[in-house]
């Protein structure tokens, strides 16, 4: 094991070198995306416009070597135009199947909340299922599979709320913010050149399938399960007063400044999302097992967009941040 950590490593850090030749302070984002993929999931990004979103996946991709699409989800698209349909031809006379965008290694799906929502159920057979029916037909996606859609939290004109069942279908939600001072002086300074940097291929199909394996193999304790499940047993209005979990029991009676803000908590796929991240987590700090601060990383990320918050926290302007802030400092750390 100790073989392919170190493996593992290698093969990190150089994605990580690589991505810095065209992405200007954007670590935390690379980590994360990359703790996505490693982990198996897709990855829902909020931000304004300009800040490298569309850069940073394409380059992955290429980091990668992986197929890489980008589709611009508009009010007037159609679930055919994401996943392709039937053509016919009319000096043979027959039907042949034309595959849509969506039959890529890696998918950008850019201002996802602009579709109607029968692209966005589309969109959701493609992420859950990994294969999309034409016609009569169900087609296999390639593997591996990986969606990275963004969404625009400034323009709300226009746009189709994602429904809950397809918010939980993404692993993380990242909000990428404005770049420090330093950082945005270098990236001013390129003169927006930085598309035209080359990067190279640093992992290979076996290296992609290697990697999540390795992340299989990592190891987490009972009581780290347990501290996952109590978390997510905080964020649930409806939980009773005692929520016993194993060996630890959850009192949740002075929680009250916390689920009054809630309306509907996280399923236990959040859990199973926490703690497939945590692995990747811990195999970064060079570790075959999980500590409590590999679930406190990744928190955040996995759990912001699974809250449904109650209108008590739009009246307060309480966000889900602020909320699992709350909970992480709320639940002792085995």
């Amino acid at each position: 094991m100790n073989n392919e950590i170190e493996r593992f490593k290698i093969i990190t850090k150089k994605c990580r070198t690589e991505a810095a030749k065209r992405l200007i302070g954007q670590e935390n984002l690379v980590d994360d995306i990359l703790t996505a993929f490693i982990a198996g999931g897709h990855v829902l990004v909020e931000g304004v416009p300009g800040l490298a979103k569309t850069l940073a996946i394409k380059t992955i991709a290429e980091i990668l070597g992986l197929d890489f699409k980008r589709i611009q989800f508009t009010p007037d698209l159609l679930p055919a135009d994401v996943t392709g349909t039937l053509i016919y031809e009319q000096n043979k006379g027959t039907f042949t199947v034309r595959k849509g965008p969506v039959f890529a290694n890696v998918i950008l799906a850019d201002e996802i909340n602009r579709a109607p929502a029968k692209v966005q159920s589309a969109m959701l057979e493609a992420m859950e299922e990994r294969q999309i029916t034409i016609g009569e037909e169900t087609y296999k996606l390639p593997e591996p599979f990986f969606v990275l859609a963004t969404q625009n939290p400034v323009e709300q004109e226009g746009t189709y709320n994602l429904p809950e069942a397809e918010l939980d279908r993404f692993l993380m939600k990242l909000v990428v913010k404005y770049p420090a001072a330093d950082n945005e002086i270098q990236i001013v300074q390129t003169c927006g050149k930085a598309p035209d940097v080359p990067v190279n291929q640093i992992v290979t199909a076996s290296d992609i399938a290697d990697m999540k394996a390795t992340a299989d193999k990592v190891t987490c304790s009972e009581k780290l399960v347990e501290y996952i499940v109590s978390i997510l047993t905080v964020t649930r209005p409806e939980s009773p007063h005692r929520q016993q979990t194993g060996r630890t029991i959850v009192n949740t009676t002075n929680t009250n400044d916390i689920t009054r803000y809630i309306h509907f908590g996280a399923s236990p796929r959040a859990g199973i999302a926490m703690l497939q991240c945590a692995k990747v987590r811990a195999l970064f700090a060079g570790r075959d097992f999980v500590l409590p601060e590999d679930i406190k990383s990744v928190a955040m990320n996995v759990l912001r967009h699974r809250l449904v918050l109650s209108y008590e926290a739009a009246a307060d302007n309480v966000t889900a941040d602020e909320i699992i802030s709350r909970i992480m400092n709320f639940i002792p750390v085995p």
